[in-house]
């Protein structure tokens, strides 16, 4: 009786403040345009929702290789398991298909709707309508499905036919609903749960919690999880050197993608254990791996990180000003 009195309370006092439930439960509120916009940036097959804005595949190239090529490869080719974006031609009936955006995806429309609302992998949503043009621009271009004059954006973007849309088609075959059953049902006490499927995304060099196993990071214990290696921050300010206060502009630009969350094995901005034994190997040795590229069993650096821009100088004073903010 109580319970009823009380609700009935709240409804009067609610009537009374002019505060009026959005549905008939009274939760929730309705939508406004700015929400539904934000929610509502899928891109179809025919252009619709393709947004004002345009990019070449020159200015692709760039991009690409500065947020791009260090998962993807500079060429498209995938660094370790990383997706492949470009190549895989003629693969697909054959017995190790290699499904790439140029040999297996139907609808140019799929690369700019996926870039635009998940990649970079660590920044989802932070490309520019420009930038996801140009990228996308490029990575057609990788896979010669346009010319390297190409200016992506929304009338010649429409006009991109994919290799592989013939190949998919619409499955007009009925839905068939099984009944169910619970008859000689398996007792769940006895199942025996032998393995899981690890890694399938090598999420672990981006946070420790991924749920990555810890065989996973074999030969590369940088990359392991809290449980498996405890890191070690620096707390302690210190004065930076010339180079590295050169070099701190340099790293907000072009090296914190993956020196801030460890892809590739990229040892970490302040992890005092990660960088213990790279910088033993001397700064020579780190300025030449950082110009030049590095694949090793402790991870994948790719030549200036992937962005050819770079000076050597700007490479070495970034180099110094992580050495000294992880020492």
């Amino acid at each position: 009786m109580f319970k009823y009195l009380r609700f009935s309370v709240v409804v009067v006092a609610l009537a009374v403040s002019g505060i009026v439930p959005a549905g008939p439960l009274g939760i929730g509120s309705t939508a406004t345009p700015e929400m539904i916009a934000g929610w509502d940036i899928d891109i179809r097959p025919d252009g619709v929702g393709l947004p004002p804005g345009q990019g070449s595949v020159a200015e692709g190239e760039l991009l690409y290789e500065a947020k791009c090529a260090s998962c993807h490869g500079l060429f498209g080719e995938g660094e370790g398991r990383w997706p492949v974006l470009a190549g895989g031609e003629g693969t697909l009936d054959t017995l190790h298909p290699e499904k790439t955006v140029g040999s297996y995806w139907p609808y140019a429309s799929t690369l700019w709707d996926y870039i635009y609302r998940a990649m970079p992998y660590t920044a989802p949503q932070s490309l520019s309508n420009e930038e996801v043009y140009s990228i996308a621009a490029y990575v057609l271009y990788l896979n010669d499905i346009v010319e390297e004059d190409f200016v992506s954006n929304k009338e010649t973007f429409t006009q991109v036919k994919m290799p592989n849309e013939e190949n998919f088609f619409i499955d007009n075959r009925p839905d068939v609903q099984n009944g169910r059953c619970f008859e000689n049902c398996a007792d769940p006490s006895t199942f025996k749960i032998v393995t899981t499927i690890n890694g399938v995304t090598p999420t672990g060099h981006f946070k420790e919690d991924s749920g990555v196993a810890a065989n996973h990071y074999e030969g590369n214990p940088s990359a392991a999880s809290g449980s498996e290696l405890r890191i070690e921050k620096s707390v302690t300010k210190v004065a930076l050197s010339k180079e590295a206060l050169l070099g701190r502009g340099v790293y907000d630009k072009a090296c914190q993608t993956c020196h801030n969350s460890g892809i590739a094995g990229a040892p970490k901005l302040g992890d005092v254990s990660g960088w213990v034994d790279r910088i033993g190997q001397g700064m020579d040795t780190l300025n030449d791996h950082a110009i030049n590229g590095y694949q090793g069993a402790d991870g994948v650096m790719p030549a200036k990180g992937g962005n050819m821009a770079l000076s050597d100088d700007d490479v070495v004073n970034a180099v110094a000003y992580m050495v000294e903010a992880s020492r």
